[in-house]
Order: structure tokens, then sequence, then C-alpha cells
């Protein structure tokens, strides 16, 4: 499932949170090994420098000096330079490890870059640090479904909206999931064999997508 980056911000300065539809259900973990091969070098470009602080940024005041990666970060994402944005969120958790915002965005790029276990565990540690903000809850509900676990997604779901009422874009993604959920005890239900593990969903276009069942 794809994810947008959205560019307008909230008012407190936090990222709109990406809105998936229903017929983005061409979900990441069928990326083709090029692209995985491809990702993981750009990983290593993305990285090199976020440990690169130099003398004068080590004395600075490390809240600011943190809030300007995000700055940074953020701008980057806006331009579609995922790998960028992700390399000063990194340097800015080394600063503040324990700013769910940053985790929370770290998770959305991840999720961009077809990286959904490691955008779960990010989402997981934002909704660890801030547990009554909905965002965390909802983008740790995207990762769930993207890696394959539409049941989790549904809960985390259910958390996001209890924080969150009547939120029609939470609500929208939760359908996707509850409708993937269905679709599988259907298949469990009719006697399908799947000797892979894996069964198709089309998408906007009517052409097919295979995504795992775990």
């Amino acid at each position: 499932m794809k994810m947008v980056w959205k560019k307008r911000e909230r008012e407190d300065g936090r990222k709109k949170r990406s809105r998936a539809t229903a017929a983005d259900l061409d979900l990441p973990f069928d990326a083709s090994e090029e692209e995985t091969a491809a990702a993981k070098e750009e990983e290593k470009k993305g990285f090199n420098n976020v440990g690169a602080l130099d003398l004068d940024s080590r004395s600075s005041d490390p809240g600011q000096l943190a809030e300007s990666f995000r700055s940074q970060g953020n701008q980057l994402a806006e331009e579609g330079k995922y790998r960028e944005a992700l390399g000063k969120w990194e340097a800015a958790l080394m600063l503040t490890p324990d700013k769910a915002v940053l985790h929370e965005q770290k998770a959305q790029v991840l999720l961009e870059l077809g990286d959904a276990w490691n955008a779960l565990k990010a989402a997981s540690r934002a909704t660890e640090l801030e547990p009554s903000w909905p965002e965390s809850w909802t983008t740790l509900a995207r990762a769930q479904l993207n890696f394959g676990e539409p049941e989790a997604s549904i809960q985390s779901f259910d958390k996001a909206l209890a924080l969150k009422p009547g939120c029609q874009d939470i609500e929208s993604d939760r359908e996707i999931a509850s409708r993937l959920v269905k679709r599988r005890k259907q298949l469990r239900l009719s006697g399908s064999t799947m000797s892979d593990g894996r069964f198709v969903v089309k998408d906007r276009d009517g052409d097919v997508k295979d995504a795992g069942i775990h």
C-alpha cells in the first residue's frame, strides 16, 4: 500500500498523516529484488552523514540542533528526498532519542521507502513515548497493514479513533484493513489452497497485485 507524504503541516508543527485509499492495496512487501538492492544502496549513502556533527554543533544546545535537523528533514521529505530526510531525522534522534514525533516521521518515510518492518518498529516507539497521540497509532496501524498484519492494524486504528473520534481518514484506512481481513477469511472458508501463502488483490487499474498471508 503506497503512502503519500503530505506537504501540509499540522498547527503544532507535526506532519499531517498520509492517507491510504481502498485502491492502494498493492502492499510494498512484493517489491522486486532490483528495487530492494537499490534501496539498500541508497540507504548506505543516506546514513553516511548521520553522525557527522562538527565541533561547533557538539557545543550547541542539543534541543535546538535536533529541531534544526528535524526542520531540514521535513523540507527534504516534502521534496521527495526521503533517504536524505531519514538521515537528518536520525541525526536529530541521536540528540533527542525520546522525541515521539521524530520516530513517527521516520516511520512515515520508511513506509515510503518500502521498509515496512523498520517503519513498524519506529511507529511502535512513537506510541510508547506518546500513547495519547492519535497520529502515532495511525502510523503504526498503517505500518502493520503494510507489513501484512491487518488484524493488528485494526486494533491500532481503533486506538487512534478512541483518541480522535470521527476522523474520516482513519476510518477509511480501518475499512481497508477490515476488508482485507474479510477477504482472508473468505479464502480460508472456501477451502482455497495457497501453497505459497499468498493471495491476490487488484489495484485501481485492475492489475493484479499479490499480498502475503502470514
